[in-house]
């Protein structure tokens, strides 16, 4: 039996107005105490380019880049038993109480970072009073490209 892995606290603040959730943080991302620290994740690229900023690498200069795009970050699991960063193998897991943000922050909308983060947020929180969308995962275990599904969704929500 594999030990309980623990993900991070919710990024969020009373300026928060998107919340994008993913699965669980990856193996880099542990390492680094903050989420999507693996280089080759597209997530921070594909925010940069919409935002037309520059490519945040510290932790200090992402949590810079969220608060000044008004983003709150966090995953759907909190603990679970997980084999390195695979998503296939999340089991015996704790979600994430999503009450803690949206007490916080007013959410406009939340989006899914892929399906894995979708089908557990779909069965415990299908109804929640804020929209939400699922969108390709920036992992780089999905080659599928995903920039423009994910460009479209943030000019939806940043009019």
């Amino acid at each position: 039996m594999s030990d309980l892995v623990y993900g991070f606290e919710p990024f969020c603040d009373v300026d928060s107005r998107l919340l994008i959730l993913g699965s669980f943080p990856s193996v880099k991302s542990r390492a680094q105490s903050f989420y999507y620290g693996n280089p080759q994740n597209a997530f921070w690229r594909i925010l940069s380019a919409f935002f037309k900023q520059p490519l945040p690498v510290s932790v200090e200069e992402k949590k810079l880049f969220l608060r000044r795009n008004k983003i709150a970050l966090w995953d759907i699991v909190t603990s679970c038993e997980i084999v390195g960063s695979a998503d296939s193998t999340i089991k015996n897991y704790s979600v994430a109480d999503l009450k803690k943000v949206m007490d916080i922050s007013p959410i406009e909308k939340i989006i899914l970072n892929g399906g894995t983060a979708y089908k557990i947020f779909l069965k415990y929180y299908k109804n929640i009073a804020a929209p939400y969308i699922k969108l390709p995962s920036t992992s780089p275990a999905n080659a599928r490209a995903k920039d423009e599904e994910w460009c479209d969704e943030l000019s939806r929500t940043f009019k």
